[in-house]
């Protein structure tokens, strides 16, 4: 099953890059990354060109906040199963292995979610 990944953001030059790493680095690899951008001017886009599959999904428009961005998103998911992360949010490498099997052995189940850890930044 392909997984699209939603990442909505809006002048994350500082905490894209780590999201985009945590998506690209995830042991499962059937994804779609779909990063739909707010017209970011803080150098948001160069950082998300370093990565072709990120900025093969990449859009930057104007959007009604966050909401909005992901609706936006969700518009263009080809997968089957659609996740949202944050552009200041990371995902251990193994977090869609986990997931991807819950929506295969339960078809009823809708929604999947789990518990956060906070790192102080330092």
């Amino acid at each position: 099953m392909k997984v699209s990944v939603i990442v909505p953001t809006f002048n994350s030059a500082k905490t894209v890059e780590d999201t985009i790493k945590s998506i690209i680095n995830q042991n499962y690899t059937d994804l779609q990354i779909i990063i739909q951008d707010g017209e970011s001017t803080d150098g948001t886009k160069d950082i998300i060109a370093k990565y072709p599959m990120a900025m093969s999904g990449w859009r930057s428009e104007p959007d009604n906040g966050i909401y909005d961005a992901m609706n936006k998103g969700i518009s263009r998911v080809t997968g089957e199963i659609v996740a949202i992360l944050n552009s200041d949010d990371t995902w251990f490498p193994d977090i869609l292995e986990r997931v991807v099997p819950v929506f295969v052995r339960n078809p009823d189940v809708g929604i999947v979610s789990g518990s956060i850890e906070v790192w102080e930044n330092s």
